[in-house]
C-alpha cells in the first residue's frame, strides 16, 4: 500500500505517471513528492512506487 495525499491505495509497483493518469492528475500541472523528495518530472516513468511510500500531490492553480 502507497500513502497518496494521506490515503492508503493499492500503488505498488506503478509508476509516478501511472499513479497521476490514474488518479486524474495532469503531470504537466502538478508537483510530485515522494517519501519527502520532490520527484523531477523527468523521472516520473522511471520512477517505481513500493509498498510503504508516501506521495503528495500538488497541484497547480492559476488565477488572479
Amino acid at each position: 500500500m502507497v500513502k497518496l495525499n494521506g490515503e492508503q491505495r493499492e500503488l505498488s509497483g506503478k509508476t509516478v505517471t501511472e499513479m497521476l493518469n490514474e488518479n486524474g492528475y495532469d503531470p504537466k500541472r502538478v508537483a510530485v513528492e515522494l517519501d519527502l523528495e520532490i520527484v523531477p518530472k523527468s523521472q516520473y516513468d522511471s520512477t517505481l512506487l513500493k509498498d510503504g511510500d508516501s506521495v503528495e500531490v500538488v497541484s497547480f492553480v492559476g488565477g488572479g
